[in-house]
C-alpha cells in the first residue's frame, strides 16, 4: 500500500459517514412515526398530540400516530422514548408532569436533559381555583383571610399527589403564607366531583374540566392561576393579580425526542410544528379545550424546562412531598 493510502480511506469513510445524516434527514419520514403518549386518551395532552400528529401527517407524511403508553405519571413512556433509537420514528409529548417528577421521585430511568432532544413548548392550560359555593370566599384576599382565621382546616383537591393541580395549591400555600389541607383524589373528575358535593372546600383543576361547572353555577371560580386572564372567564382574576404577587402555576405541553436526533429532523419537526400547531382552526380547537397556542424554539424550551424544574423542586422540597 502506497504511503497516505490509508489515511485517504480513512478520511473518506469519516466524510461519508458525516454525509449520511443529512441524506437519512432527506429522506425521513420513510415508515410511520410514533408519538408516544404517557397517558390515558382523553386528556390534554392526548387532545394536543393528536391535532398535532393529524397536522404533521398533512405537511410532512409518514404518517404520525400518537400512540399512549400510561403509567407512573408518565414515567413509563419517557423511559420507552430515553431507551428508542434517535431516528426521528419515535417522538414523546408530556406535559408538566415531566418536569415535576424529577423531584418527586427518588430515582427516575432517564435524565430530562442528557437523555431528550428538546424540540419545543407546544401550549399551555391554566387552572382555576374554585370554591363550593357555600364557602363563604369569592376572592383570594377573603380565602387568605379565611385560612389564616382556620389555619389548617380548610381543604382543597386535586387530580392525584405529585401533579400540577397538587404543587400548584401548595406554591399558593407557600407563597399567601397560610395553612390549608390536600386531599388526593383519582384523576380529576374524582375532585371536581368532591368539590361540587361539598366533601372538599376548594380544587385546582385544568380550565377545560371546570369551565362547565363554573359556568352553570354549580363551582364559583375564585381566581385562575396563570400570569394572565383566561379568555374563557375574562371576569375572573389571576391570583398574582388578587394579592399574591409572582404567583404562576400552570400546565403545559411539550415535544422531545430521543438524545441524539439528527439536528435537520429537528429543525423540520420545530419549523413544522409551528406550521400545524398556528393554523387557525387548530389554535381554535386548541382554545376550546383551554388551551393557548405556544411555541418556543428548542433552545428556549430546554431554558423553559430547567426553570420549571427548578421552581417544581423548590416546592417539593418545602412542602415534603414524595409519590415513591
Amino acid at each position: 500500500m502506497k504511503p497516505g493510502l490509508g489515511i485517504r480511506h480513512a478520511l473518506a469513510a469519516a466524510v461519508a459517514c458525516v454525509l449520511v445524516v443529512p441524506a437519512a434527514a432527506q429522506n425521513w419520514p420513510a415508515r410511520p412515526v410514533r408519538i408516544i403518549v404517557p397517558y390515558s386518551p382523553g386528556g390534554g395532552i392526548d387532545i394536543v398530540a393528536r391535532l398535532l400528529a393529524q397536522k404533521l401527517t398533512e405537511q410532512i407524511g409518514g404518517p404520525f400516530v400518537v400512540d399512549n403508553r400510561p403509567g407512573a405519571a408518565g414515567v413509563l413512556g419517557a423511559e420507552l422514548v430515553a431507551r428508542a433509537a434517535p431516528d426521528g420514528y419515535t417522538l414523546f409529548a408530556s406535559s408538566t408532569e415531566f418536569a415535576i417528577n424529577p423531584s418527586v421521585r427518588a430515582k427516575l430511568p432517564y435524565d430530562p436533559f442528557k437523555d431528550f432532544t428538546h424540540i419545543s413548548q407546544l401550549a399551555f392550560v391554566q387552572f382555576i381555583l374554585a370554591s363550593h359555593p357555600s364557602v363563604p370566599v369569592r376572592n383570594i384576599k377573603e380565602l387568605i383571610a379565611l385560612a389564616k382565621a382556620r389555619p389548617g382546616q380548610l381543604t382543597y383537591g386535586s387530580s392525584g399527589t405529585g401533579g400540577g393541580p397538587h404543587l400548584a395549591g401548595e406554591l399558593f400555600q407557600s407563597m399567601a403564607g397560610i395553612r390549608w389541607v390536600h386531599v388526593p383524589f383519582k384523576g380529576a373528575g374524582p375532585a371536581s366531583l368532591a368539590v361540587m358535593s361539598g366533601e372538599i372546600d376548594f380544587a385546582f383543576g385544568a380550565t377545560i374540566g371546570l369551565l362547565g361547572q363554573v359556568r352553570n353555577g354549580k363551582l364559583r371560580a375564585v381566581a385562575v392561576t396563570g400570569m394572565k386572564r383566561f379568555a374563557g372567564l375574562p371576569e375572573v382574576p389571576t391570583v398574582a393579580e388578587s394579592g399574591v404577587p409572582g404567583y404562576s402555576a400552570t400546565g403545559w405541553y411539550g415535544f422531545y425526542a430521543p438524545a441524539g436526533i439528527s439536528p435537520e429532523i429537528v429543525r423540520k419537526l420545530y419549523t413544522e410544528a409551528i406550521r400545524a400547531l398556528g393554523d387557525p382552526d387548530v389554535k381554535e380547537k386548541l382554545a376550546r379545550g383551554g388551551n393557548e397556542y405556544v411555541m418556543s424554539s428548542p433552545e428556549e424550551f430546554t431554558g423553559f424546562l430547567r426553570a420549571e424544574i427548578a421552581k417544581w423542586t423548590k416546592v417539593v422540597r418545602d412542602s415534603n412531598i414524595r409519590v415513591d
